[in-house]
């Protein structure tokens, strides 16, 4: 019954991982590369950050994507997975007090949502069902 258990956990965590990674993936390409006038049309938020910050939150973004997925997919340096995951909660949790602080309320549910499923992604692979490294 454990085996079965681990398995069901194994294909859960890979699914948030690819999930919250497609997200992550898609935001921090749109806030590294599209110019910040367009952005600030589509998020309010990029307008009280100067542009070398929306850009940082960008790359930290895409980064923390690849780090769900690669070192986990190549089984290189696989502790690097839960680590891209507790610093995209880390992104959210700033996102969240941000939007509090702004009485933005409408956009706390992404935070909260994005923010739980990397705890749990952090959680799983490294106490649950840790991705072995290449021997």
């Amino acid at each position: 019954m454990e085996k079965k258990n681990n398995k069901t956990l194994n294909i859960a965590l890979w699914v948030a991982q690819v999930l919250l990674a497609a997200m992550f993936l898609m935001a921090g390409i749109m806030k590294a590369t599209q110019p910040i006038e367009e952005l600030s049309q589509s998020m309010t938020w990029v307008n009280d950050f100067s542009a070398g910050m929306v850009r940082f939150i960008g790359i930290s973004e895409l980064l923390g994507g690849i780090g769900l997925l690669l070192p986990a997919l190549l089984r290189i340096k696989p502790i690097f997975t839960p680590l891209a995951a507790l610093g995209l909660f880390i992104i959210m949790v700033l996102a969240f007090i941000y939007h509090i602080s702004n009485a933005e309320y409408q956009a706390l549910g992404i935070n909260l949502i994005l923010g739980a499923i990397a705890v749990f992604i952090a959680w799983g692979r490294y106490k649950k069902a840790p991705i072995q490294p290449k021997a």
